[in-house]
């Protein structure tokens, strides 16, 4: 998905810079990138992040850098900053999104005589089609606003200026974008687990469309926000660092009433309760909390040198991953019923080997409860992976091998009450191995987060835009 930071400081910006960015890591190990000003001009750099992490990257290269304002960004596919020079005057961009439209929108610029130079295995850095959008402008914020109007998907984006930095958060705030403050240093941020370390305070959740600048003076905003808000719910399920808080709510607290939630609705008699870690790990909690059974680590996992399995963009590597990284406690599991939380089921191949190793060390019962419902609908509006197929999805495959073929749109699927839905779920079980399978219901997810349905994006799981 990618996560964004930024800061404007009285002082010196890199250290609040560096460390604000890299808490951004867990949403993507593709590209990282740093860009500041100063009296010199526009410093960048940007790294190859896939074979270790942020941190260590740039540990030698921010001894280089200097200034009081800056953008950091964590990309999961296109290198970012990049730095434009354009009749608005020298800017260094950063965004978080998807573009769906981008080859028509470039089609279009290059028959207005614009060019490209930032490409990636042959494709337009989305990033730079942005940046000319905005460039188009007769003010930043009229290029902001115009190139939101044009985009079909989602982009939130930073742009660092001489003056300062605009914050814009995408049309229909799919994505968060928060700002804070200290004594002498205003910063923003994407994930809000980037301020308390840091000595942050959270001072405004920028709500959809909205465009804020930031320099010395503290924040001003530019674009008011729009009426309608549809941010991921997925961010709650499975993005989100636990410690972060978007519309005010908390990503670890949704969790715990997620597995509270799936343990409600269920009365299959298990040894243990655990989640697959990490991210399933509180959604376990919340289970064995409300339905009164030990929770246990039979699963623990080797974070050092090994990333979110969803994320590498070959199907081997990503097996791999998910195989290397989970070690089995065999004393926890043999002669157990053991009961697993998961945030979600994907594509299902990863998970299918976890729990066949767990009937290997000697488990007598596997039964897994998804903490959100069946996915069954590609993301149109944020880059989930770039590599999956729609039709990879568990639900979809599932459809597939009941009907025959695949279905183009899988609405009859999605009602838990429905024979449709119920056989779908049935094909996962058995692909997988499972004792048991039961997904949280919709209606039970967004009460676990606590906005109302129309303001939560859900079209993964029902198709509703």
């Amino acid at each position: 998905m990618g996560g964004l930071f930024g800061v404007f400081s009285n002082e010196d910006c890199i250290d609040d810079l560096f460390f604000g960015t890299d808490y951004h890591s867990h949403l993507g190990t593709v590209r990282g990138g740093l860009a500041v000003k100063n009296s010199g001009g526009f410093q960048r750099f940007i790294k190859n992040i896939t074979t270790s992490q942020f941190r260590s990257k740039f540990e030698k290269d921010i001894k280089k850098m200097h200034g009081n304002k800056g953008i950091g960004v964590i990309s999961d596919f296109e290198d970012q900053p990049l730095i434009i020079n354009s009749r608005l005057g020298v800017f260094a961009i950063s965004t978080v999104g998807k573009i769906n439209n981008l080859d028509q929108i470039a089609e279009e610029a290059l028959k207005n005589g614009n060019h490209f130079s930032e490409m990636h295995g042959g494709e337009i850095n989305p990033t730079e089609m942005v940046a000319t959008i905005i460039s188009q402008g007769q003010t930043f914020e009229e290029g902001i606003q115009k190139a939101q109007n044009m985009i079909d998907g989602s982009c939130t984006m930073l742009l660092l200026t001489e003056e300062g930095i605009y914050a814009a958060r995408d049309k229909l705030g799919r994505t968060p974008l928060i700002l804070g403050e200290k004594p002498g240093a205003y910063a923003v941020t994407m994930e809000t687990s980037a301020f308390p370390n840091l000595g942050y305070k959270i001072s405004k959740y920028l709500g959809p469309g909205e465009v804020v600048f930031i320099n010395g003076e503290g924040f001003e905003q530019k674009i008011p926000p729009g009426d309608r808000l549809q941010i991921c719910s997925f961010l709650w399920v499975y993005y989100g660092y636990p410690a972060s808080n978007y519309e005010g709510i908390n990503v670890e607290v949704v969790r715990y009433k997620c597995g509270s939630y799936l343990a409600r609705n269920d009365d299959v008699e298990i040894d243990i309760v655990a989640g697959i870690p990490d991210s399933g790990t509180a959604h376990g909690l919340g289970y064995a909390n409300e339905a009164k059974v030990p929770y246990s680590r039979p699963y623990v996992k080797y974070t050092p040198t090994w990333p979110r399995s969803f994320m590498p963009q070959d199907q081997s590597i990503r097996d791999l991953v998910a195989i290397m990284k989970l070690i089995p406690i065999k004393e926890l599991i043999k002669d157990k019923r053991l009961l697993f939380c998961e945030d979600s089921i994907v594509r299902g191949t990863q998970l299918k080997k976890t729990i066949q190793r767990l009937f290997d060390s000697g488990a007598k019962e596997v039964h897994m409860r998804p903490a959100c419902p069946p996915l069954v609908y590609g993301c149109k509006f944020l880059n989930f992976s770039r590599s999956r197929s729609e039709l990879d999805l568990a639900g979809r495959w599932a459809i597939k091998e009941l009907i025959g073929r695949d279905i183009g749109d899988p609405a009859g699927y999605i009602d838990p009450e429905s024979d449709n839905y119920k056989a779908m779920v049935e094909v996962i079980r058995k692909r997988l191995g499972l004792t048991t399978l039961q997904y949280q219901k919709l209606e039970d997810l967004v009460n676990a987060i606590g906005l109302p349905k129309e303001k939560l994006c859900t079209y993964c799981w029902d198709g509703v835009e």
